[in-house]
């Protein structure tokens, strides 16, 4: 259990830290606020879903990575559906098949496409990913590459 709150502390570490670097232009103070609230908010929800460390891990990157864009306009149930919808399409999607999601009650949905998977030095299973979230008719897109722990937890790695 400590190993996972670490993981989520990482997160949190990760996207001050890129809060930090903002330049003119950048990242800015409500990026950065949105970014720790939607990591914090995704780790909980993986907590509270019940899933374990995966579910809070998932949620937690996921929650931050979304928190920085597009996240604080999701609301908890959006991100809870999104947060496993990724985990779910990373354990088990095809390269190259999408995973929908939505929440009809907030005219919310999704996309998570993995991409390529391939394995690292140590044997671990890494998947390259594109997410597509929509919201109010308007599509966000990110990419990523996401590695899976023992654990069962997968670990953004950029």
């Amino acid at each position: 259990m400590l190993r996972q709150w670490l993981h989520a502390g990482l997160v949190v570490i990760l996207v001050i830290a890129l809060a930090g670097c903002q330049a003119g232009g950048g990242i800015g103070p409500s990026t950065a606020i949105g970014g720790l609230g939607g990591a914090a908010a995704g780790g909980l929800i993986g907590a509270a879903a019940g899933g374990g460390g995966t579910a809070i891990a998932a949620g937690t990157i996921l929650g931050g990575l979304l928190g920085t864009g597009v996240g604080h306009y999701l609301d908890l149930q959006s991100q809870r559906v999104q947060a496993e919808t990724v985990h779910r399409s990373l354990e088990t999607a095809p390269s190259g098949t999408a995973t929908a999601w939505a929440n009809p009650d907030k005219g919310t949905q999704g996309t998570v496409t993995p991409r390529r998977t391939y394995r690292i030095s140590d044997g671990s299973y890494c998947r390259e990913f594109e997410q597509t979230v929509t919201i109010g008719g308007q599509p966000q897109h990110s990419y990523g590459t996401a590695c899976r722990q023992q654990d069962g937890s997968w670990r953004m790695v950029n």
